[in-house]
């Protein structure tokens, strides 16, 4: 299972600790649309740097929320696409989505 950076019994608490952040949740949204190759992430989120995105990919794969797919070709391609563990996220990320346009960007 997903590490846990502290031990807590507050549900609400133990998933900030892994979807928590700047970055995380958008990664996950960004990915919620299908598998993507790093570049296409980036051009998603264009005020992330690629060492922050590459560090928010690898801890997303270690907690098991995102898988790494390396195909050994020329050039190389990596693609990343959610586990079962991230689509199980996809309603909240969604809420989030409808929450945001009507009381952030209705405004």
């Amino acid at each position: 299972m997903a590490r846990i950076k502290e031990k807590t019994q507050c549900p609400v608490t133990a998933t900030l600790q892994l979807i928590g952040g700047r970055w995380k949740t958008i990664i996950l949204y960004s990915l919620s649309a299908g598998t993507r190759r790093f570049g296409e992430i980036a051009v998603r989120i264009p005020d992330i740097s690629r060492k922050v995105l590459t560090e928010q990919l690898k801890e997303l794969e270690a907690d098991g929320l995102i898988l790494r797919e390396q195909f050994k070709e020329i050039p190389p391609r990596v693609e990343y696409s959610l586990t079962d563990l991230g689509k199980s996220l996809s309603s909240v990320i969604r809420e989030l989505e409808i929450w945001g346009k009507e009381n952030v960007l209705a405004n």
